[in-house]
């Protein structure tokens, strides 16, 4: 376990995280108070002629195709025909969003689902850049992709339809910044899904899905680059973590109306250059709170009825994204690896509910993590939104019986889920 540093300077004032900004380059940082545009057909008309075909509808896919080629040094591993078995998708598959092409991937986890013999078994065209994805216990899938919402049948491995966003966010492009969803959520009634739309250098939006007729019912504004998107146990709320502008959105299911909760345990100097901000939050059952990962130093503990923000330390003192929690309330978090010449590298955080850590090791950036469903094992991709992803999954066993092992699997995967 590493040793914890002292408390963290205020954002942008420390060397090397203030010399480093997320944006690629100049970008214009306005935003608009009114939210998000309502989409003009001129653009629509734009981005249909870009998609070249993929457009909303029924839409069977080759369980064979390969991945695209990948930026990143090292293989993409594609599933061979012979790889792909007919009929029903075996439970404990896991299901990944390759954001370095316009696939998911359904991956076997190996023997009792450890990673070992494991393998690629099959891949679905969806859209471009798939970012974040959830499955409903219909077995269908709704990945966020930069165009639109995807429709996937986890059983007979097809596309079944793509949902264009009600809310214009530029040009189908690829990329850490490109517009279009990102995070997304289920309902626990499983009648709406929530996805956080991207617009570039603006204010973002949750859209909402009607599950039975796949069309967006409803829009809400928030706040800028929606990481990720969560809902209350009791489904009364949804919560947009909002990278770029240090906030928490919760929105009424039912009426749509927003509040904006700020979570800046680092304050919020830098804006967009800022490393400081919140990116991926888990709601805790017991009591509705949000638990966001900072920096493997601070957790921000969210209690949303009161926007009231608490810190607890955290030990791993490493870059943090993806998290989740285990049936028995272990919090995961990814550790993507340094920002700072003091910072440690990429890691897993086992967090027991009653505060003590546990620090895995891993090879190499990764971004979001998913767990088997007797929570004994997590499975952590390696796209990471920033540079050096690599393709595939590392397998953690949590009871520590073995060692981690690395299942390539996908192109640049980050949102998973276990079927």
């Amino acid at each position: 376990m590493t040793a914890p540093r002292g408390p963290r300077a205020a954002a942008g004032a420390e060397g090397p995280r203030a010399a480093v900004r997320e944006a690629s380059g100049p970008r214009a940082v306005s935003r608009r108070a009114s939210g998000p545009r309502a989409r003009r057909p001129g653009l629509a008309l734009i981005a249909a002629a870009l998609l070249a075909g993929c457009a909303t509808g029924t839409t069977e896919a080759d369980p064979g195709a390969p991945d695209a080629p990948s930026a990143s040094t090292g293989s993409v591993a594609t599933p061979g025909p012979s790889r792909a078995p007919e009929g029903r998708t075996p439970d404990g598959t896991l299901l990944v969003a390759d954001f370095g092409s316009d696939t998911v991937t359904f991956v076997d986890p190996g023997r009792d689902g450890s990673g070992e013999g494991g393998e690629p078994i099959a891949s679905v065209k969806v859209g471009t850049a798939p970012y974040g994805l959830v499955v409903g216990e219909d077995g269908r899938a709704w990945v966020a992709t930069a165009e639109g919402v995807a429709v996937v049948d986890t059983e007979q491995r097809t596309r079944l339809a793509l949902i264009p966003y009600a809310t214009e966010s530029g040009p189908v492009t690829t990329g850490e910044y490109r517009g279009g969803g990102m995070g997304i959520a289920l309902a626990p009634d499983g009648k709406h899904v929530y996805v956080g739309v991207n617009v570039p250098g603006e204010d973002g939006a949750v859209e909402v899905i009607d599950t039975a007729t796949r069309e967006v019912t409803g829009t809400a504004p928030v706040g800028m680059r929606p990481f990720d998107v969560d809902v209350s146990p009791d489904g009364s709320e949804v919560y947009a973590t909002d990278h770029d502008s240090f906030d928490v959105t919760a929105v009424d299911a039912d009426t749509l109306k927003t509040r904006r909760m700020e979570v800046a345990p680092y304050g919020t100097e830098g804006g967009l250059g800022s490393w400081l901000k919140p990116h991926y939050a888990v709601v805790r059952p017991a009591d509705g709170k949000l638990l966001l990962p900072f920096e493997g130093e601070r957790l921000a503990v969210l209690d949303p009825r009161t926007g009231k923000v608490t810190i607890e330390r955290m030990t791993a003192n490493t870059h943090q994204h993806g998290a989740t929690l285990t049936p028995d309330g272990t919090l995961l978090v990814v550790g993507t690896g340094p920002i700072g010449s003091d910072d440690e590298d990429p890691s897993l955080t086992v967090r027991a509910p009653d505060g003590t850590e546990r620090i895995v090791p891993l090879e190499g950036p990764h971004e979001d993590v998913a767990v088997s469903a007797d929570g004994s094992t997590a499975y952590v991709t390696g796209g990471f939104t920033r540079d050096g992803y690599w393709n595939g999954i590392t397998v953690v066993d949590l009871d520590e019986k073995s060692a981690p092992v690395r299942l390539t699997a996908g192109n640049r995967p980050l949102g998973i889920a276990v079927l």
